[in-house]
């Protein structure tokens, strides 16, 4: 079983930064990519960023030059650094492991987070 939990988010105001953490746990052989989505009210789940288990890091064009993902593989976690936050930020922001493998010859699959609420105020 492995399970992903989220942390970091708040309320701040506009211009503001966060910086948010999933930590991993569990049986994890290997990952294809660990990423970061956000829900707006309303709206359907999009992907802000993700990072390949190569080290490959990409970006919804809405955050890229504000926000950053990293990892620190020894403490099996994921950050998601965010800064100049505007309103249309605001959201719950989910982590997900993408085709994990639990052990080598296992099946894959994807796991999520329960998110993380972050609020910018205007």
């Amino acid at each position: 079983q492995v399970q992903l939990v989220e942390s970091g988010g708040g309320l701040v105001q506009a211009g503001g930064s966060l910086r948010l953490s999933c930590a991993a746990s569990g049986k994890i052989f290997s990952v294809n990519a660990m990423n970061w989505y956000r829900q707006a009210p309303g709206k359907q789940r999009e992907l802000v960023a993700r990072i390949t288990s190569g080290g490959t890091t990409n970006y919804a064009d809405s955050v890229k030059g504000r926000f950053s993902i990293s990892r620190d593989n020894g403490k099996n976690t994921v950050y998601l650094q965010t800064n100049s936050l505007r309103p249309e930020d605001t959201g719950v922001y989910y982590c997900n492991a993408d085709r994990v493998r639990t052990y080598p010859g296992s099946s894959k699959a994807d796991y999520w987070g329960r998110g993380t609420q972050v609020t910018v105020s205007s």
